[in-house]
């Protein structure tokens, strides 16, 4: 089967894998038509496993291929510009998106949402705070697919933009939950819940595509590519899944959580690339 999906053309590798990760929360958001609500504790864990799982996909998956192909550019003792350049501008590029899209974090009173004042409901602002946070998980991945014909074109790079897919896909899973029942609680159908839930994702195999696209038309960017990515993915670990998982009383345990994200992640990235 992976030999089958490694001879596809990476956009639609990372079409497949967009989709993949998306299922992953649909499947999450699902956990709504068999619970009400979820447990806070639990929910500080999967916040600290993503996290764990973020912060090692940047760095194992995207950082140092960044900077391992701009050494094979030609950049010499340069090598680290394209990784710091892009790794900053995916920051600012988040930090842009919380200014111009109205949002709200979860666990947040309705008056501590973000961005433009809106008279949109409490569920809309919650489902783009996580759409928001999926963005760059959908280009993390189109750009690692993306890679392999732009300028990593080997079987590692391949596997490597494989185990992304899956550590993003496992994460998924909890945070479709993480969503869709705090809906649920609130009084909305379990339905609307599940939709809320799973639609947040649909902007992954649609960023998907675009990174894959962006990368292989201008071989060029590549490094910037991906520590842009990176960039964007520690942004959200910073600003919403670490906060989220360290203020219920639940620290020691998220932190542990963390720690075996990124083990996992680091594992997967080593062991299939």
């Amino acid at each position: 089967m992976l030999e089958t999906f490694s001879s596809f053309h990476p956009v639609l590798q990372a079409l497949i894998a967009g989709l993949f990760t998306w299922s992953c929360t649909i499947f999450g958001s699902a956990f709504v038509f068999l619970f009400k609500d979820i447990n806070r504790k639990f929910l500080d864990v999967m916040n600290g496993f993503a996290a764990g799982v973020m912060i090692a996909a940047s760095f194992w998956s995207l950082l140092a291929p960044s900077i391992s192909n701009a050494e094979d550019s030609g950049y010499g003792i340069w090598a680290f510009v394209p990784a710091a350049v892009g790794f900053m501008m995916g920051g600012f590029f988040l930090r842009l998106i919380d200014v111009v899209i109205p949002h709200l974090h979860l666990n947040e009173p309705e008056e501590n949402s973000e961005g433009p004042k809106t008279k949109a409901s409490k569920n809309l602002l919650l489902f783009l705070a996580i759409t928001i946070h999926n963005i760059p998980e959908g280009l993390s991945v189109g750009v690692a697919f993306g890679a392999v014909v732009a300028g990593a074109a080997n079987g590692d790079a391949f596997l490597s933009a494989v185990g992304l897919a899956i550590g993003i896909g496992i994460q998924n899973i909890p945070e479709g939950s993480a969503l869709s029942m705090p809906i649920r609680a609130a009084g909305t159908s379990r339905l609307k819940a599940f939709n809320y839930g799973q639609l947040s994702a649909i902007v992954e195999p649609i960023a998907a595509v675009i990174g894959a696209v962006a990368v292989i038309s201008m071989a060029a960017i590549l490094p910037y590519a991906l520590a842009f990515a990176a960039g964007a993915m520690i942004f959200v670990v910073v600003e919403e899944l670490i906060p989220e998982s360290q203020t219920n009383g639940n620290k020691d345990i998220a932190t542990l959580s963390l720690m075996v994200g990124f083990v996992i992640m680091m594992v997967l990235d080593v062991a299939l690339g």
